[in-house]
């Protein structure tokens, strides 16, 4: 079944235009440029500023002072539940990124806003469906709990179909597969991946699109695995080496090592 991008957020024909400026400059690695196009006087684009630089920290591991500056005004701004919550589950996002990255533990903080979160959005609310996944991510890689990540992504995934919002579609396929392959389940998680990588390039996500050639190219064969890791690299130079925690992945075959 075929999902969608989610309309007004920049990436279907007849949304607003500064939304598809955004999601232009998003999807490029150009985060700052995109909240830089968000006036911040309002609770939802002081949010959607606030999402944008918390996810240039998880791509790039810097911007982490703005990225704390726009939360606190988003957090400033919020007023009805929805908007609280939603402040909470970047709070946690951006907590999470930085115990993942290694620049400050904050486990307890992230897992303490993903769960004012979940106090505030009820389920099948707007913005649960992204709650969802990010506490399987929790989960997943801070808690080591993978049948606890694997019920949250597939709650998310389900909430993500609904919703018809494809991009974080093209993430709990990504994740699911992960757990997949993990698990020794290779066709499932061959399936998984290329759906992920199917939908981002379709989104032209551009910066998502090298972590999902490289989780395919774990599933493949020769050539086809080589050939998916080489249109990684591509990407990730013309991204300017972004997401920073790709390179470990994309290095290159030692001169005279056997590639058959």
């Amino acid at each position: 079944m075929a999902h969608s991008a989610m309309s007004g957020n920049g990436t279907t024909a007849g949304d607003d235009p500064l939304q598809t400026a955004v999601w232009r400059l998003r999807s490029r690695a150009c985060w700052a440029d995109a909240a830089a196009l968000l006036p911040p006087d309002t609770p939802a684009t002081a949010l959607q500023r606030a999402v944008l630089l918390v996810e240039r920290c998880l791509y790039t591991e810097r911007g982490w002072p703005e990225a704390e500056d726009a939360l606190r005004q988003a957090e400033a701004l919020a007023h009805s539940d929805e908007e609280r919550g939603a402040a909470a589950c970047e709070r946690g996002q951006l907590a999470y990124a930085a115990t993942l990255h290694g620049v400050r533990d904050r486990a307890d903080e992230a897992r303490a806003a993903l769960g004012r979160a979940a106090a505030l959005i009820p389920p099948g609310g707007a913005g649960r469906a992204l709650l969802d996944f990010r506490r399987g991510l929790l989960a997943e890689n801070l808690t080591r709990s993978p049948q606890a990540a694997r019920a949250a992504y597939r709650r998310a995934h389900a909430g993500a179909a609904a919703g018809a919002d494809a991009l974080l579609l093209s993430s709990t396929w990504r994740h699911l597969a992960g757990l997949a392959l993990r698990d020794g389940e290779l066709t499932e998680a061959r399936h998984g991946f290329a759906e992920s990588l199917r939908i981002r390039e379709e989104l032209g996500y551009l910066v998502g699109t090298a972590p999902a050639l490289v989780s395919l190219a774990d599933t493949e064969d020769e050539p086809e695995a080589s050939r998916l890791r080489e249109e990684a690299r591509r990407l990730f130079r013309l991204l300017g080496g972004v997401p920073t925690w790709l390179s470990r992945h994309l290095l290159p075959p030692a001169a005279g090592a056997a590639t058959a």
